[in-house]
């Protein structure tokens, strides 16, 4: 059982609790890729049922998006209340077969120097709460505002 002082930083947690947190972190990312993948093979034209069922779809990935974030940080140990990775993480993903990106995770937008926009991410956009929890060999997938995107992790570095 957790001491009062070890609450919510994973350190506290026993192998069982530890397990059970895993395997519905687990569970979780399973069912949002289900729920992705439905969305991004619905046909674009459809009734309004169509479009409501969509909606809902993107509510419940959010929801699940926000117990994933919260799991994480619990098995992570991260007590502290950030919700990505680490500021100054380095992350190279793979988009496609030919499309491989390096990226640095800064926590705050006004911390991304003039003309390096494109090869920085915010810890709290999308893409970064998609990292949050992460290693290298992983597949995440995140909102961006031309759909739903898939990436592998290729390379996950914590700051110096």
């Amino acid at each position: 059982m957790a001491s009062s002082n070890d609450r919510g930083t994973g350190r506290g947690l026993s192998p069982v609790a530890r397990e059970r947190l895993q395997a519905e972190l687990t569970t979780l990312r399973d069912q949002r890729e289900r729920m992705a993948a439905q969305i991004r093979a619905k046909d674009p034209v459809g009734d309004q049922a169509d479009e409501a069922y969509l909606l809902r779809l993107e509510d419940d990935i959010a929801a699940i998006d926000d117990r994933i974030i919260e799991l994480s940080d619990l098995l992570a140990g991260a007590g502290r209340g950030t919700r990505g990775v680490a500021d100054g993480t380095t992350v190279t993903l793979r988009f496609s077969e030919h499309d491989v990106q390096t990226l640095r995770v800064v926590a705050v937008p006004e911390e991304i120097p003039a003309g390096q926009e494109d090869t920085m991410v915010t810890s709290d956009s999308p893409l970064g709460l998609a990292l949050a929890g992460r290693k290298a060999g992983d597949t995440i997938t995140f909102s961006a505002p031309m759909g739903m995107v898939r990436a592998d992790i290729l390379e996950l570095l914590p700051p110096d």
